[in-house]
């Protein structure tokens, strides 16, 4: 396994110094991280910014991993949002990153309402056309247990064994399976068949009745907040021997969110996941 970033874990970073992607890029490989995760590029020529950030990256030996990206596939007019993200697989293949991760949906409908058993089957056909095109770039598709309806690890296996396409799996993240107060390890032992890439990152739990401050709700009605890897509740290192077990071999990609200084906080990640792996 080699350990990589993801951009979104230089927010606060980015917003203090108002730095360009080329100034991350630096500041991972200055770091020490063996790859780059990009999240949701900004800019009015996505393409021609894909192709530059990825010459850079070329020049000074900083790999890009995995490409991330919101969508919404129940979406009212599903071919307008099918053909946006296939738009932005070819990012990714501008990128030279051989990993597209999508979301599926932020929320169902109330009218009429909709189960997330409903859901799987409504979106299934759509995720698999995506999957399709980017198969024809040699970029493999995955979607994140990410957002409180497919966060849980069985919602996640469901969609994936509907859309049943060789080149659509699961990103894992193994924190966020506490968004959804599922056991982690259980959960990871789930995702592990289907994992083609894999997020870590750390939080803070508690269950009180009253939200403390800076903290954020689970499904249960605890309360989570990010923190800095190896200080918070998540079994990092007991969910990297599960998937390693499993026979995987790819990409970690450290997440940072939490309340602490960004770029040490990331440092400190880094050496973390290095004991670990």
């Amino acid at each position: 396994m080699k350990i990589s970033v993801s951009s979104y874990s230089f927010l606060k970073y980015r917003k203090a110094t108002n730095c360009t992607y080329f100034d991350l890029c630096d500041k991972a490989k200055e770091i020490g991280f063996a790859g780059i995760e990009f999240f949701d590029l900004k800019g009015e020529d996505l393409l021609n910014t894909a192709r530059e950030i990825r010459r850079y990256c070329e020049a000074i030996g900083l790999p890009i991993v995995a490409y991330a990206v919101p969508a919404n596939f129940m979406a009212e007019d599903i071919e307008s949002e099918v053909q946006r993200v296939c738009a932005l697989v070819d990012v990714c293949e501008a990128l030279g990153s051989p990993i597209f991760r999508h979301d599926v949906c932020g929320k169902l409908p109330d009218n009429p309402p909709c189960s997330w058993e409903d859901a799987v089957t409504r979106m299934a056909p759509h995720i698999r056309r995506v999957s399709e095109y980017a198969l024809s770039k040699g970029i493999r598709t995955c979607t994140e247990n990410h957002g409180y309806i497919f966060q849980h690890p069985e919602r996640m296996e469901s969609l994936i064994r509907a859309v049943n396409f060789k080149n659509y799996g699961w990103l894992c993240d193994i924190g966020n399976f506490l968004c959804v107060d599922a056991d982690v390890e259980s959960a990871v032992k789930t995702a592990a068949p289907y994992t083609f890439h894999v997020h870590v990152k750390d939080f803070l739990y508690k269950k009180e009745t009253e939200r403390p401050e800076g903290f954020f709700p689970t499904s249960g009605n605890n309360w989570l907040c990010g923190t800095v890897l190896g200080q918070g509740v998540v079994p990092v290192e007991q969910c990297i021997r599960i998937l390693q077990n499993s026979g995987y071999n790819g990409w970690i990609t450290l997440e940072f969110e939490g309340e602490e200084e960004c770029l040490a906080s990331i440092e400190t990640g880094l050496s973390v996941l290095k004991n670990y792996i």
